[in-house]
This record gives structure tokens, C-alpha cells and sequence, in this order.
């Protein structure tokens, strides 16, 4: 009976791997010759060579959802404001290192006219990306106090950021909010931050990878306890404004996005252009202080800066060190794109809201495939169609499962990799899927579950 059960299971694998849309031999080779210790354990950016050396190898196209990266074009207002900048020459002159005057002035009323929160011109400043912006945060949060030596990332996140502190050398801990969302997130938050060790914590809103967004209610949480146990919350909106189940896109009008500024006096807000501008390319985005944190003295600061003043080490201790400026020609196309947002002459959500439409016929033939939504309610509410979503398969862990969709061209990273418990889950971003690429995508999970179904 045991030999006829294991020749039985040799059958089923033997089957499904020949029956794959790429050859199941090609692609072994592959990762094989990858040298990837583990597949799914492997970074965006290794996902990615390894699927550009499949497709260069067996002639076919995959459905590309590993990268997070915009797929329309980037606004002419920035491009056209950016050639006139080289243009007049700015080439060849250093940008101050505070950021242009009329960008910081442009970020202000931004931040004004969106969230409805006030913060000076004096406390916006440029960073080369968002992802710059929290790694000059984490330099300079991490240490305003030698008692609060670890940094808190409410998960899953980016994970990237998990790597910035590695290298920083900045211990690190993290909640997956996955069962602690609304008044359940008070208890578990509080018991960290109350160990006195925490310095500061950041979650994304939208999040990535999960695009489940903290209602105000979570948020009034997380900004009141911040306040009593003196922790700086980092806010990274890179994907500001998309969570399109309300209309956020009105300037100076409610609706306004939800955010923990409006429960706290200390904080930090991280914008991006790569998104809400398609802008990627140029790496361009804003550290938004708020005035209190800007003007707060912390004397542990001289342990390694000039200054105590938080403002002044984090703009000529951290971001100095870290890029000597943002570049000059694209601060000028980052003023004139949120300029134009900001006087509503261009409205970024309706060229965004693609990514919302795209990923509603997504998710649904993923779920028709015997694939189920990992993170799947906003606290009761079901979640928004966005720029990711996670799906798993049942009887394959993340990491087996992002391997196993290779032989079907298609690609994600692992929700291992994030901070996410969700071993089982995986990460799909829906902006390199062209509309042309749906029925194929369609096609090939067909052909998976037809193999894996029990």
C-alpha cells in the first residue's frame, strides 16, 4: 500500500510539472543556477534577475507582481519643469541642502490641504525617495535617547526598511497587526511601548504589502499612546491618498486622509513621488517634521552631532551625511507636480485609480483559482482594491509558493518577508500587469489550480 501511495504522489508531482506554461527542466536550471539558497527567502531585486534570466531563456513574458513600481507614465508637468531647470543651468550648482524654498513651501500646503494638518516650510525637507526619508529618520531617531536603543515596525512593511536598520546597527522588534486591528491594537502596542526601549515605530498607510489601512480610530491609538510613552511615529504615506473607497482628492475639502498627526505633537510624515506621480525614476519625496519635533533639543544627540536641536541634526547631520542634497532639477519637478495639485489643476488620484480597477479583476481570479485574500479586512471593513494584495494557496507556505508560480511565469515576493506571520501568504503588486496580460494571467492560474487542487 506504501509503494502504491508513493508511486501515486510520484504521478501527481511528475504530472505537474510537466504540465507548466515554461518548461519545468529550464526552470530549475535556473534557480539552480541562481545559487539562491531559498527562492522565496530571496529580495525583490534577486526575484527579479532571476525572472529577467527565466523569460531571456525560454522566450516567455511573465506576469510581473514582485516589483513595486509604477506602470504609467511619469506626469509631463514634472518632466517639462525639470528640462527648464537643466535648461537655466541649475546643473552645475549644488541645491541647499534645506530644499528649494518654493518646494517647501509647496510640501506645506500639501500637507495643509490633504490631511488637514499645519506644519511650517522650515520643516519639510526633500529626500532622494521615501526610502531615504525613513533611513535619515532611523539615523536620527535612533538616537535622541541611549535608553530607547530599538525601533518598532508595526507589520507587515516594507522590507527594506528591516534592512536599513541592520546596516544602521539599530536593534529592531515588530507587531503583526494581522489579529490586533481597532481597539485590540491598544493592549498589544501598549505593552511594547511601555518597556521604555522604543524610540520610534513606523507602519505604511496604504500598507505594503498588504494594503490594509489603519482606520482613525487605530490611528487616534497609535498617536495617543506615542504621546504618553514618548515615541516618535513615522508615517509613510508613499502611497498617499490611494485608498480609494473614499475621495480624498478634493484640495483643502473633506474628506482628508486619516493620520496619526491629528493625536500627537511629535511625528514624522514620508511623501514619495514615485506613485501618486509615477516619478520613480527621479527619487524624489519629503520628510515632513511636525513643528514640535522639528524645535525639541535632545541632548543624547551630541554623542555623535554637532547639535542637540532634532531639525538641525536631522537636516545637517543625517541628511547631509547621507545624500549632501536632493537633486537639483528633480526638486524643481516635485515643486511644480504638487504646485499643480495643490491649485487643482492636477488630480493624481484619478490617474492613480487604475491600480484599484486592475486589482479588483485580479484578486477575483486569483479567489475563482482556489487562491484565498490573506490580510482581508480593515477592521470589519472589507479591504480596499489597491496597488498589492496577498493571496495564499492551502498546503503551501509563502516561500514554497512564490517557487512553485515561477513554473507558471508568474512572480511575487513572499509575505516572510515583511514581517508578516502569515507564513502562507504572498505578495501580488498589480501595476507592471498590462490589461492585455489579464486573460493570460487568468489562463495559467487556471492551469496551477488544475494541478494543485485536492
Amino acid at each position: 500500500m506504501k509503494d502504491v501511495l508513493e508511486n501515486t504522489m510520484l504521478e501527481t508531482t511528475s504530472n505537474t510539472r510537466i504540465n507548466t506554461p515554461i518548461d519545468y527542466k529550464l526552470v530549475k536550471q535556473m534557480i539552480e543556477k541562481s545559487k539562491l539558497p531559498c527562492v522565496g527567502k530571496a529580495s525583490i531585486r534577486e526575484i527579479k534577475a532571476l525572472i529577467n534570466s527565466i523569460e531571456k531563456s525560454s522566450g516567455t513574458k511573465f506576469i510581473r507582481m514582485e516589483m513595486g513600481v509604477p506602470g504609467l507614465p511619469a506626469s509631463e508637468i514634472g518632466t517639462n519643469a525639470e528640462i527648464a531647470a537643466l535648461k537655466k543651468g541649475i546643473a552645475n550648482t549644488y541645491p541647499d541642502i534645506e530644499g528649494l524654498p518654493e518646494l517647501k513651501r509647496e510640501i506645506s500646503r500639501f500637507i495643509k490641504l490633504f490631511l488637514d494638518i499645519d506644519v511650517a516650510e522650515k520643516s519639510c525637507i526633500p529626500c532622494t525617495g521615501s526610502t531615504s526619508g525613513s533611513f535619515v529618520s532611523f539615523l536620527t531617531l535612533g538616537r535622541i535617547n541611549k535608553e530607547k536603543d530599538t525601533i518598532l515596525f508595526l507589520d507587515p512593511g516594507f522590507p527594506v526598511h528591516k534592512m536599513q536598520l541592520k546596516v544602521l546597527g539599530i536593534n529592531q522588534t515588530n507587531i503583526d497587526v494581522y489579529k490586533y486591528r481597532g481597539e485590540k491594537l491598544m493592549e498589544i502596542l501598549e505593552s511594547t511601548l511601555k518597556q521604555g526601549n522604543i524610540s520610534c515605530l513606523l507602519y505604511s498607510n496604504p500598507n505594503n504589502p498588504s494594503w490594509i489601512c489603519f482606520t482613525d480610530k487605530e490611528l487616534k491609538i497609535i498617536g495617543t499612546l506615542c504621546k504618553k510613552y514618548d515615541v516618535i511615529p513615522i508615517e509613510d504615506l508613499a502611497y498617499f491618498n490611494m485608498d480609494f473607497r473614499k475621495d480624498y482628492s478634493k484640495p483643502g475639502r473633506e474628506p482628508h486622509q486619516p493620520t496619526v498627526a491629528k493625536y500627537c505633537d511629535d511625528y514624522i510624515i514620508l511623501v514619495s513621488g514615485s506613485k501618486i506621480f509615477s516619478y520613480a525614476g527621479q527619487r524624489i519625496g519629503c520628510i515632513v517634521v511636525s513643528d514640535s519635533l522639528y524645535n525639541r533639543d535632545y541632548p543624547d544627540l551630541l554623542r555623535f552631532y554637532s547639535s542637540s536641536g532634532f531639525g538641525h541634526t536631522l537636516i545637517y547631520g543625517s541628511a547631509y551625511s547621507v545624500s549632501a542634497g536632493v537633486t537639483h532639477s528633480t526638486q524643481y519637478a516635485f515643486a511644480a507636480l504638487i504646485k499643480a495639485v495643490n491649485d487643482g489643476d492636477l488630480d493624481f488620484i484619478k490617474e492613480v485609480k487604475i491600480y484599484g480597477e486592475r486589482a479588483k479583476i485580479m484578486k477575483e481570479m486569483f479567489l475563482k483559482n482556489g487562491f484565498r485574500i490573506v490580510y482581508d479586512h480593515d477592521d470589519g471593513e472589507p479591504i480596499a482594491d489597491g496597488f498589492y494584495f496577498t493571496v495564499a494557496y492551502d498546503g503551501y507556505s509563502g516561500e514554497d509558493l512564490i517557487e512553485e508560480l515561477l513554473y507558471y511565469g508568474i512572480s511575487a515576493i513572499s509575505l516572510s518577508n515583511t514581517g508578516s506571520l502569515r507564513k502562507e501568504g504572498i505578495r501580488a503588486c498589480v501595476s507592471l500587469v498590462a490589461d492585455n496580460q489579464l486573460p493570460e494571467l487568468d489562463s495559467r492560474l487556471k492551469q496551477f489550480h488544475e494541478n494543485h487542487k485536492q
